[in-house]
C-alpha cells in the first residue's frame, strides 16, 4: 500500500513538473508578467504591484502645482474597500472628497474617520443610489447647486449580485449600477468638469474601476438588450459584462473628448484583487502551500487603491486618455475592450436610453 502511494506522489510529481515545464514554454509573456506582479518589479511608472496609494499621493504631492487651486474630486464606492481608502489618501494630500453614498451612516463613519486622521480634510457626503436613474439626477442636481469646481471623477462603486435582481428601472442591477449609473453621473457632471478645467488650467481626469475579468466576456454574449434583461443570468458574466462596458466607455469618451479639444482625459483602472475576509474563511479548505500562493497574488486595500490614485494624481499620466492600466503601469485590455466600433455602439445604445427613460431631449 506504501509502495503505491508512493508510486503515485511520484506520478504525481511528474506531472506536475511536465504541465508547468508546458505552460511557461507556450506562456512565457504571462508567467513573466505573473513573476513580475508577485515581485512587484516597477513597470515604466517607476511603481510596481506593491506600490502604496499614500506612496503615490506623497510622491505626486511633491510635484504637485496645483497648490493655489485645492482640487475636488466625487469618488463612489468610498464607504468601503478601495473607495474607503482613495477618498482617505486623497483627502489627505489636500483634496476635498464628495462621497455620494446610499448608507448615509456608513458615509458618515468613513468621514469622521478621515476627519480623525486629517483633520483640515474637507468631506462632504451627498445620498445616491447609483442604481437609480433618478437618483443620480437628485444628487447631480444637488453637487452643481454648492457651485463647486470638480477636477476629478472616480466612478469605483461595484456592485455583485449572485442572483438576477433588478433595479427601479427594471433595469439588471450589475449592469445599472456598475455602468449605467456611472455613465450617467458621468454625463452630467461632464460639462462642469470641463468648464473647471477651462477656468483653472488644471487638467479634468475620469476614472472608471474596471477589472481584468472583463477579459471573460466574448463578443457573442455582448449584446445590448441581453445586458438590460438576461434570458440566463449569471453573477460572474453579469460583474464581468459590466467592467467590460466600463472599459468601453472610457474609450468611447475619450475619442469625443479628444475631438472637442476638453482639457479631460478618462482612462480605466484595474485595481487587482484585493484581500478580503472570503479567503481567510475558506482557509480550512485550502492547504497551507496553495493559500500561501493566493495570499500573495492578493494585494492590500492600500496596493488596490494606488493604480486609481496614481492615474488620478500623477503628473505622468498627464494628457493620457482612453487608455487601462493595472499596477500603477498602462496596460493591455481585451481585443473586445479595444474594439472602437463595440465602443460607439454601446455609447449610442446607452444614450438613446437613458434619455428614453429620463425623456430628456435628444442630443444635437
Amino acid at each position: 500500500m506504501e509502495l503505491q502511494k508512493a508510486y503515485v506522489s511520484r506520478a504525481f510529481i511528474c506531472t506536475w513538473f511536465t504541465s508547468i515545464a508546458a505552460v511557461v514554454h507556450h506562456q512565457f509573456p504571462l508567467m513573466k508578467a505573473t513573476l513580475k506582479y508577485l515581485a512587484g518589479i516597477a513597470g515604466p511608472s517607476g511603481y510596481g504591484s506593491k506600490t502604496t496609494a499614500i506612496q503615490i499621493s506623497q510622491d505626486c504631492s511633491l510635484s504637485h502645482h496645483h497648490h493655489h487651486h485645492p482640487l475636488t474630486a466625487i469618488v463612489t464606492g468610498a464607504t468601503s474597500g478601495i473607495g474607503a481608502e482613495t477618498a482617505r489618501v486623497l483627502a489627505k494630500s489636500g483634496v476635498r472628497i464628495i462621497i455620494p453614498a446610499r448608507d448615509m451612516k456608513k458615509a458618515a463613519k468613513v468621514k469622521e474617520g478621515i476627519e480623525k486622521e486629517s483633520p483640515w480634510a474637507d468631506i462632504i457626503v451627498l445620498e445616491i443610489d447609483l442604481s437609480s436613474l433618478a437618483s443620480i439626477q437628485r444628487f447631480c442636481a444637488h453637487f452643481l447647486s454648492l457651485g463647486m469646481p470638480l477636477h476629478i471623477l472616480i466612478n469605483n462603486a461595484g456592485k455583485f449580485s449572485q442572483k438576477l435582481e433588478f433595479s427601479e428601472d427594471k433595469i439588471e442591477l450589475t449592469f445599472a449600477t456598475n455602468y449605467l449609473g456611472h455613465f450617467l453621473l458621468t454625463e452630467m457632471l461632464l460639462e462642469k468638469m470641463v468648464e473647471t478645467a477651462a477656468e483653472t488650467g488644471i487638467e479634468g481626469r475620469i476614472i472608471n474601476v474596471t477589472s481584468v475579468v472583463h477579459n471573460w466576456v466574448k463578443s457573442d454574449h455582448f449584446h445590448f438588450g441581453q445586458l438590460l434583461n438576461p434570458k440566463q443570468y449569471n453573477g460572474t458574466r453579469a460583474y464581468a459584462q459590466s467592467k467590460l462596458a466600463n472599459i468601453l466607455h472610457a474609450k468611447e469618451l475619450a475619442r469625443q473628448l479628444k475631438a472637442r479639444k476638453a482639457n479631460v482625459t478618462i482612462n480605466a483602472v484595474h485595481p487587482g484583487i484585493v484581500k478580503t475576509g472570503i479567503i481567510r474563511d475558506h482557509k480550512g479548505f485550502l492547504t497551507d502551500s496553495l493559500y500561501f500562493v493566493a495570499s500573495k497574488l492578493l494585494k492590500s486595500t492600500s496596493q488596490g487603491a494606488a493604480t486609481t490614485c496614481y492615474v488620478a494624481l500623477s503628473p505622468k499620466t498627464e494628457g493620457v486618455s482612453g487608455k487601462y492600466f493595472a499596477d500603477c503601469n498602462e496596460s493591455h485590455c481585451s481585443s473586445l475592450a479595444n474594439d472602437e466600433m463595440q465602443a460607439h455602439k454601446l455609447w449610442n445604445h446607452t444614450r438613446a436610453l437613458i434619455h428614453r427613460r429620463l425623456l430628456l431631449p435628444p442630443s444635437p
